[in-house]
């Protein structure tokens, strides 16, 4: 017996660490051994005595908890007391490197001041849409945290989920709020260089009424998204009616006439841009509650089409899923044809494709949220891609969905993870593994299936992770993609990315060394 009990000690440090590797709580773990076999499953008391060491798991037990983890049973009772170490906290999978602010004197404040204007004007970059970038910015440094919106959102709607239109508007109705009905259809817009189809869904008239389009009452998921929003800004802001009209097509964060025209960034730019993230984050955390929306997300293995049962839009479910989620190591896109870059979110600092604001010149084709705008790849999909960057070579699973707004504009959503932290924190060399499929996808022109061992790999990464769609993604080819198509590492270059003036330059000037004696 005392045997038993000093390997049931090591037993639980190990059970513990792995745990809490992959981001899990003991309540979460209790659930996720109930959905595999719910006669042997733990309670959450009985979990935490056997991570303190003061009882040892039946044999049944031992390989339900293996099993959730993808481990060998013989793994837990190796009487190693020491688990396989973690990756090192605080880095960022993925990252990309920070501009270095040197020479310093040309990055004081007075000059940045001065060139930011140049900077937009030279570009067509609004002074809107550049806020929208500062904000996406602190958005990803700060991991998606902002605690006090979540609180604010979770006291107003008291954690119930899921919430209904009804709901919602006795929510709307207990803040003073109004609802207003008007009738307008979808007409063309300019936005730069381009028609769209735009429709103002919804906007708020201070100090309380909101108005909303009638067609909204045909379409649940979004007009619940417009109420909490309108909502938040009543709860947030007092109901001032400083805030963005919430309108279908036109550049990012709001309608073609949303923002505004000149060069500079004027304070209402930021201002405006930045209630709009407040009020946008609140509505996700309103509709979808952190605990629940977890426990959802984890009996549904993530599947992003599963939010129709709650009549929540994919943006909602794939914008909460990069923050609720144990995992951290999200990203997600939204994107306009031909590869406008209207939503981003990169947790893992993952390499941005070249997609702007305004144009799009230079696009990777392999990108999912690209392959998919122009309606020829199906309406979902899940993918396994290689990123090339530089020397680097870092591995993603994204699912990506064709939709259309409500002015019928089609734009594909896609969120993704990075597979290299998981791979690591479970014991499985992700160099390897990259490596693998990298030079399989190298050997045949960019896309192969991937190797046997690496698929194995990924396979169990999915159950651990608790994420079909990666399991989903191991049935298509894998890719190689790469932040611009001049940029391409493909051994026969993609189609439509003639190679760029820079890469002709540096050829030649290695051909003239190359010739000296």
């Amino acid at each position: 017996m005392p045997q038993l009990m000093h390997r049931g000690h090591f037993l639980g440090t190990k059970l513990r660490a792995l745990r809490k590797r992959n981001g899990l709580t003991l309540e979460e773990l209790s659930v996720r051994c109930i959905q595999r076999d719910t006669a042997s499953a733990p309670s959450v008391s009985y979990l935490s005595m056997i991570e303190s060491g003061k009882r040892m798991p039946s044999p049944a037990l031992l390989g339900l908890l293996a099993a959730v983890f993808q481990r060998d049973p013989a793994w837990f009772l190796d009487e190693s007391a020491e688990p396989e170490p973690a990756p090192a906290a605080g880095g960022t999978a993925g990252g990309v490197p920070r501009v270095p602010f040197e020479p310093a004197f040309l990055f004081s404040k007075s000059l940045l001041q001065a060139a930011i204007p140049e900077l937009l004007a030279q570009t067509g970059t609004s002074g809107r849409q550049f806020a929208h970038l500062l904000i996406r910015s602190h958005q990803e440094m700060s991991r998606n945290d902002f605690p006090d919106l979540e609180r604010a959102a979770e006291s107003v709607g008291e954690r119930r989920f899921p919430l209904g239109v009804e709901e919602l508007m006795r929510l709307a109705k207990r803040h003073g709020l109004e609802i207003r009905w008007f009738d307008r259809k979808p007409v063309l817009a300019r936005d730069r260089d381009r028609e769209v189809r735009s429709m103002v869904r919804s906007f708020f008239e201070a100090p309380g009424v909101v108005y909303a389009n009638r067609v909204l009452q045909s379409d649940p998921a979004r007009l619940k998204f417009d109420l909490a929003a309108h909502i938040a800004h009543k709860v947030l802001h007092g109901g001032d009616g400083l805030k963005s009209p919430h309108a279908t097509g036109g550049e990012m964060g709001g309608s073609p006439e949303g923002g505004s025209g000149a060069a500079g960034l004027e304070p209402q730019d930021v201002l405006h841009a930045w209630r709009d993230f407040e009020c946008s984050f609140f509505a996700g955390a309103l509709l979808a509650p952190r605990i629940p929306f977890r426990r959802f997300l984890a009996r549904e293995r993530y599947r992003v089409e599963a939010g129709a049962k709650l009549e929540l839009t994919p943006a909602v479910v794939m914008r909460r899923m990069t923050k609720v989620s144990p995992y951290p190591y999200w990203h997600f896109f939204d994107a306009y044809p031909p590869g406008y870059l209207r939503a981003v979110y990169r947790g893992n600092g993952i390499p941005l494709p070249w997609g702007n604001l305004a144009q799009v010149s230079d696009p990777c084709p392999n990108w999912a949220v690209f392959r998919m705008i122009d309606g020829q790849h199906g309406e979902s999909g899940s993918q396994i891609s290689v990123l090339r960057d530089g020397e680097q070579s870092l591995l993603y699973c994204c699912h990506s969905v064709r939709v259309r707004d409500m002015a019928g504009n089609p734009h594909v959503l896609s969120v993704g993870v990075d597979l290299a932290p998981a791979l690591d924190a479970n014991g499985v060399d992700s160099a390897a593994i990259v490596g693998a499929i990298l030079g399989e996808c190298l050997h045949r022109r960019g896309e192969a299936r991937i190797p046997r061992e690496a698929a194995q790999a990924l396979g169990a990464l999915a159950n651990v992770l608790n994420i079909a769609w990666i399991g989903d993604a191991l049935s298509s080819p894998a890719r190689i993609i790469c932040p611009r198509s001049t940029r391409c590492p493909r051994p026969e270059r993609c189609e439509d990315a003639p190679p760029s003036r820079a890469r002709e330059i540096a050829d030649v000037r290695e051909e003239i060394l190359g010739r000296e004696p």
